[in-house]
C-alpha cells in the first residue's frame, strides 16, 4: 500500500491535513511521523506549517528531520502546505530568520496598510477565502476552476527570485504568488484541508501524481 507521509516536526495542523488526505486517498495509508526513516520510506511527503518561522523552523531543527525533509524535497512527490510553503525560500522578514533555502527568494510580510482598487482597507493576517489564478498547468490543478476560492491565513507571503516557480496567484490586493512547483514539489499558501471541494481536489491529484510534469 503506497504511504503519504506527513511530517511532524513539533508544529502545525497536522490532523486536519492528515483526514483530508485519508478521504480523498483511501487506498494510501497516511501516517503522522516523526521518523526519518519512516519520511525516507514513504511515496509522498507533505510538509505542512500554521505557526511563526522563527518557533517552526526552530522546531525543524530540533526533530532532526531536516536532511530527511530536503531528501524528499528531491526525490518524490512533495506537498508544501502554508507555512511549510515558506520554509522553502531562503530567508523570511519574520524576525530575519533563515529557511530551508531550498529555492532563492524570501517572504516578505504584507504592508501596513493594504488597500483594495475601492480604497477599502485589507486587513492583515489576510485570513478567509481568496481566488486563486492558475498561472500555468500543472497535474496538482487537474479538474480544478482556475479563480477557485481557497481559504487563507497568513500575515507574510512568498517572493521567490526565479518567476517560473509560481504556478497560481491571488490578489490581496496585488497579485501575490501562492502556489509553487518546480519538478516533483507542489506547494500552496492556503489551506486545501480547508478549502472544500477544490482543496480536496488538490490533495486528491497530489495523492496520485507521481512527481511527473
Amino acid at each position: 500500500m503506497p504511504v503519504i507521509a506527513i511530517v511532524d516536526y513539533g508544529m502545525g495542523n497536522l490532523r486536519s491535513v492528515a483526514k483530508a488526505l485519508a478521504h480523498v486517498a483511501p487506498a494510501q495509508r497516511v501516517v503522522i511521523t516523526t521518523s526519518a526513516a519512516e519520511i525516507e520510506a514513504a511515496d509522498r511527503v507533505v510538509l505542512p506549517g500554521q505557526a511563526a518561522m522563527p518557533e517552526s523552523m526552530a522546531a525543524l531543527e530540533r526533530s532532526g528531520l531536516r536532511a530527511a525533509i530536503e531528501r524528499a524535497f528531491r526525490e518524490k512527490p512533495f506537498f508544501g502546505v502554508c507555512l511549510g510553503m515558506q520554509m522553502l525560500l531562503e530567508r523570511s522578514e519574520e524576525g530575519a530568520t533563515p529557511a530551508l533555502g531550498l529555492y532563492p527568494g524570501r517572504v516578505r510580510r504584507f504592508a501596513r496598510e493594504l488597500r483594495d482598487r475601492s480604497g477599502h482597507v485589507l486587513k492583515v493576517p489576510h485570513m478567509g477565502w481568496n481566488a486563486v489564478r492558475q498561472t500555468r498547468t500543472h497535474p496538482c490543478w487537474q479538474g480544478v476552476a482556475d479563480g477557485a476560492a481557497f481559504y487563507f491565513a497568513h500575515s507574510y507571503y512568498c517572493a521567490p527570485e526565479e518567476a517560473d516557480l509560481v504556478a497560481g496567484t491571488a490578489d490581496y490586493p496585488n497579485p501575490i504568488p501562492v502556489a509553487l512547483a518546480c519538478a516533483n514539489v507542489f506547494a500552496v499558501q492556503f489551506h486545501p484541508e480547508k478549502s472544500a471541494e477544490a482543496g480536496l481536489r488538490v490533495l486528491a491529484n497530489f495523492a496520485h501524481w507521481d512527481g511527473r510534469l
